[in-house]
């Protein structure tokens, strides 16, 4: 185990985390930790969004004012990660990459973050893991034959391929209009609108369907797939025949973590974590950021005030200490 007693620890290297950590140096905090599962920050950017993809401050139209430090503006999947790359190289934040947190356990006066193999200690602690970190998964079974054609991103298509996509919000939307220019493409989606999805999202999928570069069957349920004896997927519907297709791609959203939640000590009420409106848990000095915090995500905006508004907090917080 580390010995040393870090002032913060924060886990998950995404907006609100980067942003937790920024403002709380900005505010006088020192040795602070950022904790990341994967290869660099911002890995749900890295994975989920398309090459040149547009990041906006809002989100689904939403305006979010900034209440921090950190000036974010709409831009690029690109420019998105040059932005957050230069503001961690600004400050002293240390970054580890490629830990897996387990679970967090509250000591007399600090908190133990517990990891594959090692542990570390920390005063404070800031759980910013995001929902699409774990997606959400379909409830019926995946035949072991087609799991390789069954995907959740867009990473393993090619061309030519008949594709169905699965869901009704932006990254559904996106993924169908994008992987139509060079395949065939069908979007289902159990209700009957795209009404998820943000507006921008909405006109290019309503122009996709009407030039017919996308087939929509919408109001539609899957009931389950199959493998053919070629090597395809079966799809079954409720609502209509079967149909084979090359590939599927599920863009259904995530789930919070809740067994990671649960080992911690942190209390659900709604599918998401209790907190007071400083973010802070039901276990003093362990606090929740960004889009966990959310019923079904939420904009960087968001998670850059929520940062704010934790490291405002935990200034506070060290002061009275100190003054008593």
């Amino acid at each position: 185990m580390d010995e040393k007693i870090y002032e913060l620890a924060i886990v998950g290297a995404g907006p609100a985390g980067i942003a937790t950590a920024v403002e709380s140096y900005m505010q006088g905090v020192r040795n602070i930790v950022l904790l990341e599962k994967d290869e660099d920050h911002n890995a749900t950017i890295r994975k989920y969004y398309k090459d040149n993809k547009r990041v906006d401050v809002a989100w689904k139209g939403q305006e979010v004012e900034l209440d921090g430090n950190i000036y974010f503006i709409d831009g690029t999947k690109e420019s998105t990660l040059d932005f957050f790359d230069e503001i961690l190289k600004n400050h002293s934040v240390e970054l580890k990459t490629h830990v897996e947190v387990t679970s967090i356990e509250k000591k007399e006066d600090y908190f133990e973050v517990m990891m594959a193999g090692q542990s570390l200690k920390a005063k404070y602690v800031v759980v910013t893991i995001g929902r699409m970190g774990k997606p959400n998964k379909p409830s019926y079974k995946i035949p072991p034959a087609i799991r390789k054609k069954v995907n959740y991103t867009t990473d393993d298509c090619g061309e030519g391929e008949k594709i169905l996509v699965v869901g009704g919000g932006d990254s559904a939307v996106e993924y169908a209009v994008d992987l139509s220019e060079k395949n065939d493409v069908t979007i289902c989606y159990r209700r009957e609108t795209f009404r998820r999805a943000n507006p921008t999202n909405q006109r290019d999928i309503a122009n996709a369907i009407a030039h017919n570069e996308v087939r929509p069957f919408l109001g539609v349920n899957i009931e389950g797939l199959e493998a053919t004896e070629d090597g395809k997927i079966k799809v079954l519907f409720q609502e209509r025949e079967a149909e084979v297709f090359d590939r599927v791609i599920y863009a259904i959203g995530g789930t919070t973590p809740s067994g990671f939640l649960a080992s911690s000590g942190i209390e659900e009420k709604d599918g998401k974590p209790v907190h007071n409106e400083y973010y802070e848990t039901n276990i003093a000095g362990l606090f929740v950021a960004g889009d966990i915090t959310q019923e079904s995500g939420g904009s960087i905006a968001l998670g850059l005030n929520h940062g704010y508004a934790i490291a405002c907090h935990i200034e506070d917080k060290c002061d009275s200490s100190s003054t008593v």
